[in-house]
């Protein structure tokens, strides 16, 4: 090792160490809650498989709003929020509340979508629901609009950076030796096994965290958001996806069509009838699933997000919005007519959790995100070790004696 490179390295492993010891306890939260929503579809269907299946009929399935109707009339739930269809005959149709006064949200329910019967809550929601706010925001006051995003955004940020460190601290001097990037010693004891544990499996899982980090970041900062629109969206698209949504903490009117009804959709509640029938005339009647949600704020508008009936992928959907008062469609997303880029902003969250390579991508990112508290463990006692070391390599200074 060169002189010019030596306190160039010294100075790289403090800061890795500095910053692994302070933000080591978040990375293996938010890893271990990632770990945990990796395959959260496939174990909520398994625990409502009977509530989530009906009995085909040749019977007529009753609209989004004559199911609303026969909740009400079953009970007081809550405030409708959003309605999921779905186009198998067999499916049930699942329904969402909208949060109460005191900032709960209550839980879902299923409802037979030929007679609008209560089939029930699904089991694991509000598990998962408090696993993701943990994950996204670690359940701090204010969700998405506190300041636990910009924390777990500040993270994902200095991850890359302990990423990049990690990686030149390790750089071996065989390095064209697959054997010495990827196989760990374990015949080694103590700090060696530490050492070759958090370097190796480190390299492993590199390219993952960096996926990993690098579209988190998408959820955590607008500006970060804008720039990858910029970069990746043609710049008509880019527009409407910054206006999709209105500002956090705040709701914007969608149209001036829509601002003009704001008034009397706030004299009487939307209803999702005008907006199902035509969706339906959109997509030819033709959809594997359909949540309609409802608009946060006082307009009028409800986005409407359609997935085809093969689609195993979150990001391949029709997205509409359409005016709950007249069913005019103000907008119209469609996948087939999205570019590369588009379509790669659009599977941010299947590339996040590893899902844009089927199960086994799950799997591996799953497998990735579990083992963040072995690098937290091991770099304090890798940590431990060193300052052990330094004190030992002090050697005592005694008194001097005149003469001696």
């Amino acid at each position: 090792m060169s002189d010019v490179w030596r306190p160039i390295k010294a100075a790289l492993l403090q800061v890795h160490s500095l910053v692994g010891l302070v933000l080591a306890l978040l990375w293996a939260v938010v890893g271990l809650t990632g770990a945990t929503m990796a395959f959260e579809d496939e174990i909520e269907a398994s625990l409502n498989s009977q509530m989530m299946r009906v009995e085909a009929s040749a019977a007529r399935r009753l609209t989004p709003d004559e199911l609303i109707a026969r909740l009400a009339a079953a009970g007081d739930f809550g405030k409708i929020s959003a309605v999921t269809m779905v186009g198998d005959p067999s499916a049930a149709t699942r329904i969402r509340f909208a949060r109460s006064e005191s900032g709960t949200r209550p839980s879902s329910v299923y409802v037979d979508p030929y007679d609008g019967h209560v089939l029930g809550s699904p089991r694991g929601e509000d598990f998962f629901a408090t696993v993701r706010k943990l994950h996204r925001w670690l359940l701090l006051p204010g969700d998405g609009n506190g300041i636990g995003r910009k924390i777990t955004g500040s993270a994902a940020i200095c991850l890359i950076a302990m990423l990049i460190t990690g990686l030149v601290l390790r750089w071996p001097r065989r390095a064209r030796s697959v054997k010495t990037w990827l196989k760990p010693n374990l015949g080694l004891r103590g700090r060696g096994l530490h050492r070759s544990l958090h370097a190796v499996i480190g390299t492993w899982v590199l390219p993952v965290y960096l996926v990993m980090t690098l579209t988190g970041l998408w959820y955590s900062f607008e500006w970060y958001k804008a720039g990858a629109n910029w970069l990746f969206a043609r710049p008509q698209a880019a527009a409407a996806a910054m206006q999709s949504k209105p500002p956090r903490g705040g709701a914007t009117a969608e149209s001036k069509g829509e601002t003009k009804t704001e008034t009397k959709a706030e004299a009487k509640p939307l209803a999702f009838d005008h907006v199902w029938s035509a969706f339906l005339q959109q997509e030819n009647n033709s959809y594997g699933r359909a949540l309609m949600t409802l608009p946060a704020g006082a307009g009028t508008a409800v986005r409407v997000r359609s997935w085809p009936r093969d689609s195993t992928l979150e990001s391949v959907r029709d997205e509409f919005r359409i005016d709950a008062l007249t069913g005019r469609v103000i907008s119209s997303d469609r996948y087939a007519d999205k570019t590369f880029g588009e379509r790669v902003l659009a599977s941010v969250l299947d590339i996040h959790r590893g899902a844009i390579l089927g199960w086994p991508g799950k799997l591996a990112f799953m497998l990735a995100a579990a083992i963040m508290p072995l690098f937290a463990v091991t770099g304090l006692l890798l940590y431990l070790s060193r300052r052990r070391h330094r004190r030992l390599a002090r050697q005592p200074v005694g008194h001097l004696v005149p003469g001696e």
